[in-house]
C-alpha cells in the first residue's frame, strides 16, 4: 500500500519532463531548423556550381590541348570519343554541351563554347557558360 510519503518519494525518483518543457524544446528545434535549412541549401547549390565550374575549366584546358594537336577545338562528341566523361558528382546535377564549329575559309578562327545547364534541384541556379576567350557568364555566378 502506498502512503503519501511513498508517493512523494516515487515522484521524486521518476521525475520526467512535462509536456510544456517538451513543447518548448520542439519549438526551439523547429525555429533553428527553419533558420538553418535555407542557408544549407544555398551552400549545397554553390558547392555544386563550384564543382561544375572546375569541370568546365578542365574541359577548357583539354580544348587547348586539342587545338594544338588538331588545329581546331573539339565538340562534345569529339571529347566523348577521346574518352572524356564528366564526373558523376557533376553530371548528376548538370547537363553539358561543348559547341565548337569547324573553322572554314570564311571564318578560319577556331572557337568553342562550354555550356552547363542545371538539372533537378540545381535547375534554379541556371546555366553557366565559358568561351575560348575566357568569357564567363553569368558573371555573378563566377565570382568567388
Amino acid at each position: 500500500m502506498y502512503t503519501p510519503t511513498s508517493i512523494r518519494a516515487a515522484r521524486r525518483r521518476w521525475r520526467g519532463f512535462t509536456l510544456i518543457e517538451l513543447m518548448v524544446v520542439v519549438t526551439i528545434v523547429a525555429i533553428l531548423a527553419a533558420v538553418a535549412l535555407p542557408g544549407y541549401r544555398q551552400h549545397v547549390v554553390r558547392s555544386r556550381r563550384a564543382a561544375a565550374q572546375a569541370v568546365m575549366m578542365d574541359i577548357a584546358n583539354r580544348e587547348q590541348q586539342f587545338l594544338f594537336a588538331n588545329r581546331r577545338y573539339a565538340d562534345k562528341s569529339a571529347l566523348a570519343a577521346s574518352g572524356y566523361v564528366v564526373p558523376p558528382e557533376v553530371s548528376e546535377h548538370y547537363t553539358w554541351d561543348v559547341i565548337a564549329p569547324v573553322p572554314t575559309v570564311a571564318d578560319p578562327v577556331p572557337e568553342f563554347s562550354i555550356v552547363f545547364t542545371g538539372a533537378g534541384a540545381q535547375a534554379g541556379d541556371g546555366a553557366l557558360s565559358l568561351t575560348d576567350k575566357g568569357q564567363r557568364t553569368p558573371v555573378d555566378k563566377w565570382k568567388r
